[in-house]
């Protein structure tokens, strides 16, 4: 198989499935005879956002790494429509800054994807104030606050208008307010067109957030439903065992 487990993306005639952008087929991941992904398989379908949800170490930071194309499954089969797997921003937990002012974080962003020097002073512009950056545009990136550093990990990764942006618990270690924040510029990136998937273990962001949802428990999708329909109904056991704040087992 291709190194990263990313195959060509098999279109299909059948009108339910042509917004499908990513599909993957019973992966697998095994390490030290422990099964991390059993099977997993869904289907993740343009625009809005999509959210990871479930306890911590079911495997959703796995599905997403393999999607970013940062490691691979043992086996299975994961496709991802080319004009999208080409354009993807990913952002971790920990955001990483480099040792230069924020401008300069951002216009080193822009000239790794390939922007126009002249374009880049009117980009950057934008993305300061998209982020509420401005006021900090020439403070050095590593004496931001935590919740500044992930703002300026977004506007980075926004920066290249992507078609497909990964946010792995983005949100995690922030302060509320600073969780606002990367909310209000996560749900800004959907709304202009932006397919956003994201990782998270809080109940309460997944239903301000989502879409949809996929629920991850022990390596397994255990529900894939529209977002409403989860928090008013799921359908499967361990969704209402999630809901009602009981431990996932």
């Amino acid at each position: 198989m291709p190194e990263n487990n990313i195959l060509p993306f098999r279109q299909s005639d059948d009108p339910n499935t042509r917004d499908v952008i990513i599909q993957a087929e019973d992966l697998y991941i095994s390490r030290a005879d422990r099964n991390l992904l059993s099977g997993v398989s869904f289907a993740i379908t343009q625009p809005g956002i999509t959210t990871l949800l479930g306890p911590n170490g079911a495997g959703k930071s796995l599905i997403l790494r393999l999607i970013a194309g940062l490691m691979m499954a043992d086996s299975g089969r994961l496709s991802i429509v080319p004009s999208i797997s080409n354009s993807l921003a990913l952002v971790f937990q920990t955001p990483v800054v480099l040792r230069r002012s924020v401008h300069a974080n951002l216009n080193h962003a822009l000239k790794i994807y390939g922007t126009p020097k002249s374009e880049r002073v009117g980009r950057i512009a934008e993305l300061l104030v998209l982020a509420d950056l401005t006021s900090l545009a020439q403070t050095p990136a590593k004496r931001l606050s935590g919740g500044e550093k992930q703002r300026l990990a977004m506007a980075r990764a926004l920066a290249a208008r992507p078609k497909l942006l990964l946010l792995d618990e983005p949100t995690a270690s922030l302060d509320p307010h600073a969780t606002a924040a990367i909310e209000r510029l996560t749900r800004s990136a959907a709304a202009s067109g932006t397919k956003v998937i994201l990782v998270t273990h809080d109940r309460m962001q997944a239903e301000r957030m989502a879409d949809d949802v996929l629920l991850v428990h022990r390596g397994r999708i255990a529900e894939h439903t529209p977002a409403t329909q989860f928090f008013e109904a799921p359908t499967s056991e361990e969704g209402r065992t999630f809901l009602t704040g009981q431990i996932l087992l």
